[in-house]
């Protein structure tokens, strides 16, 4: 007769069996799972060293002016209207000024009375010289007394005297009528270049009122000269001792998306511009290359400047994205993430440079940004998103 297996052993064979199969439940469940990364592969190309502008720029034409009447007055006369173009010494406004066009017509007046003045005096006074020179030699033959000779000559002299005298008071009168259109240029506005007239002020029949000293009012007629235009745009003043007259620049447009154009830095300003305490920046003033390519722009429009400071044809890069901080990127080997320190040079928000560390070829991580991404973790590649 055969005896039946322990049960107790039956039962602890079977809890073991069930804890053994938890465990193996809990390790496979709990196990950490691969993390899906892009990997893109390290190739040759140019990298660029460049510097931005904080705040977007600005489209400025090279002649611009903000104009008002040195008086103030009511306009009289609107000769442009917005958007006319006009020839340099044209007049754009004039005020009312009949009072000092009649101030002028008075000294107009005089001045002629006394060139006719000078007419009359300066011929009675040659005749008065002819009669002593005649007296003088008469004296000589001793047909005169000396007083009739002596009272000539001071007659002569005397209406030469009045010549002179007159003279001067048509010299008078000249400066009169030139005042007088002095004043009359307080109440016009003339355009001191071509150029374009981009706003107006008033209207006919308004009162026009010039800006005094420190208070801030709209000018009469805005004109500027939008045939030669250049881009304002404010650098960090951290970067201003790489800044240089001369340096190629490339100037992006929001009005002109994906496009970019070729040009130089014209100007650095001489000082550091304080607009917010925490943001001093230095003004620099860019042109393009070719100012036709860009075609028409409007003054106003915002712009973009980044500097090339430094070009770098033919090299190993990566895209600066990738970078950790250190000079560190991470790979993929046997399965998991590891960090390689490498040597970079010449960077930009787009490229880096790498000068010792990577090879063209080599795979790296680019998808830095997704969670569980780093030094160790165990990693696939992720198929649907592998760079080249």
């Amino acid at each position: 007769m055969k005896t039946s297996p322990n049960p107790w052993l039956r039962r602890l064979l079977i809890a073991v069996l069930l804890l053994a199969a938890a465990a193996a439940a809990v390790w496979w469940f709990g196990r950490p799972k691969p993390v899906p990364v892009v990997l893109s592969e390290v190739g040759r190309g140019t990298v660029e060293a460049t510097i931005a502008n904080t705040r977007a720029g600005t489209v400025e034409a090279c002649q611009r002016t903000k104009m008002s009447t040195i008086a103030g007055g009511r306009i009289e006369v609107l000769a442009v209207k917005e958007g006319d173009k006009v020839k340099k010494g044209q007049v754009l406004m004039q005020l009312w000024n009949a009072d000092q066009q009649a101030e002028q017509r008075l000294a107009t007046a005089a001045l002629e009375t006394a060139r006719k003045r000078v007419i009359e005096a300066c011929t009675i006074a040659d005749n008065a010289v002819r009669e002593a020179e005649r007296r003088r030699d008469l004296f000589k033959q001793g047909f005169i007394s000396e007083s009739a000779y002596d009272s000539s000559r001071v007659d002569a002299d005397s209406r030469s005297a009045a010549c002179a005298t007159a003279k001067t008071d048509v010299a008078q009168a000249e400066a009169r009528v030139n005042v007088t259109r002095v004043v009359q240029g307080r109440t016009v506005l003339v355009a001191p270049f071509d150029g374009t007239v981009a706003k107006i002020v008033g209207e006919v029949g308004e009162y026009s009122t010039p800006s005094p000293p420190g208070v801030a009012t709209p000018p009469a007629i805005d004109l500027i000269d939008d045939s030669c235009l250049y881009v304002k745009a404010p650098m960090d003043e951290v970067d201003a001792p790489k800044i240089a007259v001369g340096q190629p620049v490339r100037i992006t447009l929001d009005a002109l998306p994906k496009k970019s154009f070729p040009g130089r830095v014209k100007r650095v300003a001489p000082y550091v511009s304080a607009v917010e305490k925490q943001a001093r920046t230095v003004d620099i003033e860019a042109t393009f290359d070719d100012p036709a390519s860009p075609g028409r722009l409007l003054v106003g429009y915002s712009a973009d400047v980044e500097i090339i400071l430094d070009v770098r044809q033919d090299v190993v890069r990566v895209p600066t994205s990738a970078l950790l901080e250190g000079g560190r990127v991470l790979v993929l080997a046997d399965g998991k993430l590891a960090e390689r320190k490498v040597r970079t040079g010449v960077a930009n928000w787009e490229y880096t440079e790498i000068v010792d560390g990577l090879a063209a070829g080599d795979r790296i991580v680019t998808s830095l940004e997704r969670e569980g991404v780093k030094a160790g973790a165990v990693a696939v590649p992720d198929s649907g998103g592998a760079g080249k």
